[in-house]
């Protein structure tokens, strides 16, 4: 249980984070101290809803938590987001991860934003043909994300410290807070682990040994590896290369080393991608079949197992998401700042949940979380200082760029735009 929550929380993006945590923040230590923390913040998430899903069981996961403890309205805005927010925004900065590997790969090819949009068309594609041929993306993910991550983890000791020039200026920095929202971002799956974790043979001890030991091995790899890429290319280095796990692994073993690292990134993100597409889909399918003003999403492809509509809609938004994401300084940060406010904002919510469920629900059995009420009031803690970061990070990229300076206030404008189509939620 514990490897399978590693695979579920380790995915593309750790290997486009470390430049931007570099980025924000003024030395080596920082960098690693944000990495711990934001894996101690994962382990009081990761407990706290495995007390919810334990208690509270449920295929629906957060939808279900909402809806018990703050009713339908509050519950349907969150599909609403989900969809219109922070799934097709997930999907374009998967595909700017893709992008940047890409363009590394082929530096006189397209550029990153071009490779990121090739994706979202690639693998719409795809899932619109048929289900399986969706499927087939997932596997071996998480053997090909762990290989690449031990093979940049093994490159550092074959070069000297700082020896790998940057590939572009050094960004200006954002401050620690906000280098948290990316931190977080590359820690992100634990959510889904929890549930996974309730079903653990074995009762309450045999979960928190699984939380425990899934997350204590994610955080030993993401230090080893920003180790790694901090040791070859100093913090300012890291924070300048778009694509540092290629740039080290060059350094070290060479540029057929380097070029097999880079498409193992992008088959990662592909297949990260993949699983969004899948899932966000049939959440725009399941939403247009609850609310009439979205009914033409819901419509579903008997013959290919497939929600065609909701997988065209999905990545037109995508699409646009992509090119709007084309006209940032970093496409990859535009769409952090797009969907981040949201995400947080619904993690607040669903921690205050816990509190409640307590209260209106007192008889329910099932795991409890230790240390209650502490670890889930760092759990909140960490969501509100998580929002509040991810806000401050849509207002640093007003100075920033042009293109995307508006990405934070266009999430939560499209948020609010589904407040007249949930408020007559049951």
């Amino acid at each position: 249980m514990a490897l399978l929550t590693v695979g579920i929380v380790v995915g593309a993006g750790i290997f486009r984070v470390p430049a931007e945590v570099a980025g924000a923040v003024g030395t080596s230590w920082q960098v690693l101290a944000l990495w711990g923390i934001g894996g101690l913040a994962a382990l009081t998430g990761a407990l706290s809803y495995a007390e919810l899903a334990s208690r509270f069981p449920s295929i629906g996961g957060e939808y279900h938590f909402l809806r018990l403890a703050w009713g339908a309205r509050i519950a349907a805005l969150f599909v609403w987001a989900r969809v219109a927010v922070m799934q097709t925004g997930a999907i374009a900065t998967v595909g700017f991860v893709a992008g940047d590997y890409a363009a590394a790969l082929w530096p006189d090819g397209p550029f990153p934003a071009l490779w990121a949009g090739f994706a979202v068309l690639a693998v719409t594609a795809a899932n619109m043909a048929s289900l399986e041929v969706g499927r087939q993306g997932q596997r071996w993910l998480v053997a090909v994300v762990l290989s690449a991550l031990l093979l940049v983890i093994a490159a550092a000791p074959a070069v000297a410290p700082g020896s790998v020039p940057p590939a572009g200026p050094v960004p200006q920095g954002a401050g620690m807070g906000l280098a948290l929202v990316f931190v977080m971002l590359a820690y992100g799956g634990w959510n889904e682990a929890a549930y996974l974790s309730a079903e653990v043979k074995g009762g309450a001890a045999a979960m928190v040994r699984a939380i425990l030991g899934g997350l204590a091995l994610v955080i030993t790899l993401y230090l080893a590896l920003n180790a790694a890429l901090l040791w070859g290319l100093g913090r300012e280095g890291l924070a300048a290369t778009p694509a540092p796990a290629t740039a080290l692994v060059d350094a070290a073993f060479g540029p057929l080393a380097a070029t097999l690292l880079g498409a193992a990134v992008v088959a990662a993100s592909l297949s990260t991608m993949n699983a969004t597409v899948i899932t966000g889909a049939r959440a725009m399918c399941a939403l247009g079949r609850d609310i009439p003003l979205l009914g033409f999403i819901g419509k579903w492809d008997a013959a290919r197992s497939v929600p065609r509509t909701a997988l065209l809609v999905q990545g037109a938004v995508a699409l646009a998401l992509t090119a709007y994401g084309a006209t940032a300084r970093d496409g990859f940060s535009a769409m952090v700042a797009f969907g981040a406010p949201a995400f947080w904002l619904f993690l607040a919510l669903t921690a205050l949940a816990l509190f409640r469920l307590r209260q209106t629900n007192p008889a329910a059995a099932g795991f409890s979380v230790p240390l209650y009420p502490l670890v889930p009031l760092v759990f909140l803690g960490a969501c509100l200082v998580m929002l509040w970061s991810a806000i401050g990070y849509a207002q640093f990229l007003l100075g920033a760029s042009e293109g995307g300076r508006l990405a934070g206030a266009l999430g939560i404008a499209l948020l609010l735009a589904g407040l007249p189509l949930v408020w007559k939620a049951r």
